[in-house]
Order: structure tokens, then sequence, then C-alpha cells
């Protein structure tokens, strides 16, 4: 067996019965866990600080976030929403439209009269801009029966949805037997999906909390061990909310950004509480130690790990900033934010937590309160079965995933279409009232900017192309200003994917200098940002990842066990996804249409998060081998322990965030499906096929050479040691 440098003094040095054991002298997390308990009431009274200050701004968090955000910065489409609302009076993709449809003809006193009051609603509001008035041949239908009429944006997008907030249900109202008015465009339709998300997650979170706290009880077998995880959750959740609320002072944010900040505070804090809180009743209860010596063991093994995988959490994000579009920018943020406080609530506040608790850790307890304390004889049990039999788990763990990932190679990817949002909402009623007067590609109208000598020419290419229906008259500026503004409908509906080859056509051929935007181009941008970025954004979390897990577990091919084998159950779950939302499987019982695509934005977002949630678990793990590889140099202790002490952590973790993750599979919107189904199924995947079964097995395959590190590479990293005694 070759000789370990962690490996435990001999016998001969040790002390003898007759004399008190040494206790090792803690590390740097260690110290830190003891001075958190000697100095609890600092600690608890800067937290009371912390969560004070930001609570008070947390309640306004819903209300302050945006809507909109959802572009490519940099590309044309932008550029010419910009001069539009400049130039034009705010004739831009974010202009609110204003449908009044009627059994009875525009002319007639009873529709101009509706009209008029229309108009008159849209001029109160300071962020409209211009009114303008329905215009035959352009926005009165050719049966004269249905008129739009124009809010132009005098404010930033997400303002306008704000505006589309207020003003859609004053609108409404103007309907009557025979008329009926609604408003619809980009900014109504990211104010209708808001609202349907928000009541979805609300709906998601009633469930979930009950169902958390159940499986947390049962995993505990304490209410009051039971309530840390909450503890961290709430800590994490309010102090981000705040945090977000503040930043929105400066930049707009998200509003899902607060969506994902509640699930990861919710996903984290309960893994790092559950790894934190059963290692110390291990020390604690297990081997009778003191509560300050517990924590300091505790921070030494389970707190480092839990250092590594908020790191590593926060480094897979911190890839998606690559991705130029300020809604994903400040999703990615919002996540950060909740995954720096818990983590820095995990290290200080948990430790001087379980100071002031002691044994009353196990308060009103079940009665399976103490079965395992660290080590778990099921899953030691479990443990020995994989080192037997390796291959005949490994093979069928391997089988499984493979043929879950083979759909990925026929995943088809775009810009979410007018089905996220409720068909009874203003936008999609009003969507289709314009396509049945103006066409099916009516709403998704494209914006050409030119210069007056080149417009003449812009509108022969628009004429002539065979993906425009029709071209509407020129507009000229209102200030006076060089530019003209030619408006042309498409042949298809704005989510047809032929109309992004459309939109590519015409930038190669109309006259130089002319842009093309609108808000079915500023999706055809967002969506080639996402596909340019995507490789550069698995790549960078990939190589940072297992960068990280060299540092952390001092050895190469451990750490490419784990950075490949959380690829292949990434690789899974979005194989299921194509499945489910490309394919439509089991669509009836989740209550969604089926797009024929999966959201652009899912696989770089999703991939970045799937990927933290699977080296959570990886590092939860591999730690645990590591540190009785350290003390024996055995690869059969370090897998089989490895099993045996982490592995009821990440089944009960596991458990709770495939609970909470599928409750959003249960929401209203298409979106929080596709979030909930395919971090779900990834999770399960992960905890059950690959950190339970496939990962051990590799341990029990390559043995001491999954430990190896080259002499070099060892004097060059700094020195990580998992094991405290």
């Amino acid at each position: 067996m070759p000789t370990n440098r962690n490996a435990p003094v001999p016998s001969s040095a040790a002390s003898s019965p007759s004399t008190p054991p040494i206790e090792p002298t803690p590390g740097l997390l260690g110290r830190l866990g003891s001075w958190s308990v000697t100095h609890r009431r600092p600690i608890f009274l800067a937290w009371l600080v912390i969560v004070g200050v930001f609570g008070v701004f947390a309640p306004k968090v819903e209300t302050a976030l945006s809507g909109a955000g959802w572009q490519a910065n940099g590309s044309q489409s932008v550029a010419v929403r910009n001069l539009a609302q400049q130039h034009f009076g705010g004739q831009a993709s974010s202009a609110i439209e204003v449908v009044v449809a009627s059994t009875q003809p525009v002319s007639s006193p009873a529709v101009q009269s509706v009209l008029t009051k229309v108009e008159r609603i849209l001029k109160a509001d300071s962020r409209i801009s211009t009114v303008v008035p329905p215009v035959p041949g352009v926005s009165i239908s050719s049966d004269a029966r249905t008129a739009i009429v124009l809010g132009g944006a005098g404010a930033d997008p997400n303002t306008m949805v704000r505006a589309a907030d207020a003003l859609k249900g004053p609108l409404a109202a103007l309907s009557s037997p025979g008329i009926k008015v609604t408003a619809t465009g980009a900014s109504v339709l990211w104010s209708d999906f808001n609202t349907a998300n928000r009541t979805a997650m609300l709906r998601s979170e009633m469930f979930s909390w009950p169902v958390t706290l159940a499986i947390l009880v049962l995993a505990f077998g304490s209410l009051v061990a039971a309530g840390l995880p909450l503890l961290l959750t709430m800590v994490g959740l309010l102090s981000a909310a705040g945090m977000l609320d503040i930043l929105t002072k400066v930049t707009p944010i998200s509003i899902w950004a607060m969506n994902f900040a509640l699930m990861f505070a919710l996903a984290l804090g309960i893994d790092y509480a559950l790894f934190i809180v059963v290692r110390f009743r291990g020390a604690h209860f297990g081997r009778n130690r003191d509560v300050v010596h517990s924590v300091a063991e505790t921070m030494d093994s389970a707190g480092k790990a839990v250092l590594f995988s908020g790191l590593t959490v926060l480094i897979s994000l911190s890839t998606v900033m690559l991705v130029p579009s300020p809604a994903f920018q400040s999703m990615a943020a919002g996540i950060m934010l909740a995954v720096a406080f818990v983590l820095a609530a995990t290290l200080t506040l948990l430790p001087a937590t379980l100071g002031a608790l002691g044994d009353r850790v196990d308060a009103l307890s079940l009665p399976w309160v103490h079965a395992g304390e660290h080590r778990s004889k099921r899953f030691a049990a479990w443990g020995e079965l994989l080192w037997r039999r390796p291959l005949v788990f490994g093979a069928g763990a391997l089988v499984v995933l493979l043929a879950l990932a083979a759909p990925i190679f026929g995943l088809k990817t775009a810009m979410p279409s007018i089905n996220v949002v409720p068909v009874s909402s203003s936008s999609s009623i009003g969507y289709a009232e314009v396509q049945a007067a103006f066409g099916v590609g009516a709403p998704g109208q494209l914006e050409v900017i030119t210069n007056p000598s080149n417009a003449a020419a812009a509108r022969a290419v628009l004429s002539h192309d065979p993906g425009i229906a029709a071209v509407l008259p020129d507009r000229q500026s209102i200030d006076g200003s060089p530019f003209v503004l030619v408006s042309a409908v498409p042949s298809v509906d704005p989510s047809n994917p032929t109309l992004g080859v459309t939109i590519d056509r015409l930038r190669a051929k109309l006259p130089r200098g002319s842009l093309v935007g609108g808000a079915a181009a500023e999706n055809h941008d967002l969506q080639a940002a996402l596909a340019s970025k995507t490789p550069l954004v698995i790549g960078l979390v990939l190589l940072l990842g297992f960068l990280l897990l060299v540092v952390a577990l001092q050895a190469l091919l451990v750490a490419a066990i784990g950075v490949l084998t959380s690829l292949l159950a990434t690789a899974a779950a979005f194989g299921v996804s194509r499945l489910i939302f490309q394919n439509g499987l089991g669509h009836q019982l989740l209550g969604f249409t089926p797009q024929g695509f999966l959201d652009a934005w899912g696989p770089v977002f999703f991939f970045a998060m799937i990927f933290a949630i699977s080296m959570d678990y990886t590092v939860f793990l591999l730690s645990s081998a590591k540190e009785h590889y350290e003390h024996s140099g055995d690869p059969k202790d370090a897998m089989v322990n490895g099993v045996a002490h982490s592995g009821r952590v990440i089944f009960a973790a596991a458990a709770v965030m495939v609970a909470v993750f599928f409750t959003f599979a249960l929401s209203g919107p298409l979106p929080p499906k596709e979030m909930g189904v395919i971090l779900g199924v990834a999770v399960l995947l992960d905890a059950m096929l690959v950190r339970l079964l496939l990962v051990p097995v590799l341990l029990r395959l390559t043995g001491n050479a999954a430990w190896w590190m080259p002499k070099w590479l060892g004097r060059v990293l700094p020195k990580v040691s998992f094991s405290h005694d």
C-alpha cells in the first residue's frame, strides 16, 4: 500500500492511554468555527444588522425589478429601438399597441368614441411620448373593423413594462358589447408574463415549503435541526432581495433574478446546512466531543467542502456574465448574491448557532434522531456492494445516462413565442386580433432605419423579398434628423424559424448603413448571441470546475471524474428536456402546448445552474472520500466511507431539491415548467445515478490512480486537506 503524506501518526508515537488525547491544531476554517462559537453574540448581532438593513428593502424588490432586458447589447435591433425612440416619437418595439376590434366600422361614432378615450388614457401617462392614431392602410384593417392606436415609448423598456402594468387594465375597461379593447406588444407581453410568473411562483412556493420541511424533519429526525437549513435560506434570501432592490437604483435587474435567487438560496441553504449539521452531530453525539471542538472539526472538513462548493457555484454562474444580455447578467448576479450570503452565513452564523444550541440541536426529536449519526450503515453497505460489483452497476448507470442523453443531438432552440403567456392575457388576445386583421406576420413587424438617400433602395429590397408580405409607408423623423423608418410585415408568424433567415438576408441586401430591428429582430439577435456564447460558457465552466476540483482534492484523475460525470448528467437532463418540451412527451400532464423547441436561453443558463448544483454534490462526496484516503491511503476505505459519510446528505438534499424543482413544473407559464423539469431531472439523475453510483464505481476501478498528483504540481498548488485529526 503506498505511503500517504496525510497518514496517521504511528501508534508508537501516539499518546499513551494515561495521557489525555492531544487535540489537533485546527485549520483556518476550524479556527473560524471555534471563534464563531466563542464570539456568537457579535456574530448574531452582525447578522441581525445585515438582515435588518437589507430586510427593509426586501419587500419592495418585486415592484423594483424589471420585466424586460431580453436583448443582445450592441446588436442592430437594439440600435434600431434606441433610434426609433429618440427620433420617431417612440415608435419602437417597446411601444404599447392598443387594438380596438369591433363588429362595426372604425368610422362609426361608437368606435370613434372608444378610440378617443384610448388616446386620452395614453396621453395622460408620462411614459408615453406620442400617441399615433389609426391610419388607413397602415393601422386600420382592410375590412375597417380593427384599428391600432400606438403609444410611443417615452422611457426605457423596463419602464415601459411598468407602464403596461398600469395601462392594460384601464384600456380593457373601455370594452363594451361589440367592441373589444386590448393592449399588446412586447412591453405588454412581458407585463403579462411577469404577472403569470409571479402567481405561479407563489403557488409553487406554497407547495414546496411544506414538502421541504417534511423531508428535512425525516432526514434530521429533529425539528430544531430541520429548521437550520430554513434559517440559512431566509437569511440568504432576505439579504439578497434587499441587495437586489438597492442595485435596481443603479441598473435594471430582471425579475427572474429574484426567482432564481429564491431557488438557489433554498437549495444551497439546505445542502450546506445538511452537510454541516450532520457532521457536527457525528462529532458531538457520535464521538462525544465538546461543542467547540465538534464545530472546529466540522468546519475543517465539511466546512471546507462547503467553501469549495460555494466557490464552484459562483464560478459556474459568473460565466453567464459573458452573455451580452441584461436579463442574463442580472439573473446570474441575483443567484450569486444569494449564494454569497448563504455561504457567508454557513461559515459564520451556522457555527455560532450550533454553539448556542449544543445538545439542543436535537430538541423536539423523532425516534430515529441518532440513527447513523455521521456514518450511515445503509450507505456503507451500498458502498460495499458497489465495490464488489462495480461493472454491473457502473455499466447499468452508464447505459441509462447515455440513453437519456442521446436525444440531445436533435435538440432545437428558439426564442419564446406568444405561448409563454396565458391565452387569456391581454398580449395574447391582442396578438391574435392583430394576426386576424393584418396578417400572420403583423405582430412581428420589422423596422428598418436608413438614411433618406437609401430609402427607395431599401423599399425595393423589402418589396421583392419573399419573406415580406407588405411594406408600409415611410416615416420621417420628428426632429429633422437624417433617418427614415420603413416598416415591413413578414409573411410568417414571429416564432417561425424562417423569419430569422429573412432578417439575415435583409441585412445582407439592404443598402449600406441600414439597420433592421423590431421585436422579432431583437429575439433573433439574442438567440444568435446565445448561440455564439454557449460553447464559450460551457467550456469555461468545465475548465474552471476542473481546476477548482484539482486544488480542492489535490488529484487530477478524480477531478476529471467529477467534471465529466457532471457533464454526463447534464446532457441526460437536456435529452429528457427535448423529449418533453420539443417532442411534447407528457405535455398534457404538465399542462402546456409544445413549441417544437426549447427556449434558446435554456442551454447556456440551465447548464451553468445544473453544473453548479452537480458540483455541489461532487464536492461533498469526493471531499469525504479524500478525507478517508488521507487517513488510510486505502482506495476502498476512501470509496466506501466516502459514500457512507456523504450518501445520506446527498440523498436528503437531492430529495428536497427534486421536490422543490418539480413544484415549479406545475407552474402556469412555460419557462418555469422548463426550469422545474430540467433542474429536477438533472438533480435526480445526478444524485441517484452519478454521485451515489457511477462516481463510486469509477473510484473503485481507478483505485490509487484516482488520487495521484504529480509532485511538481503538488508543490505549486496550495495544500488543502479535509482530515481534521
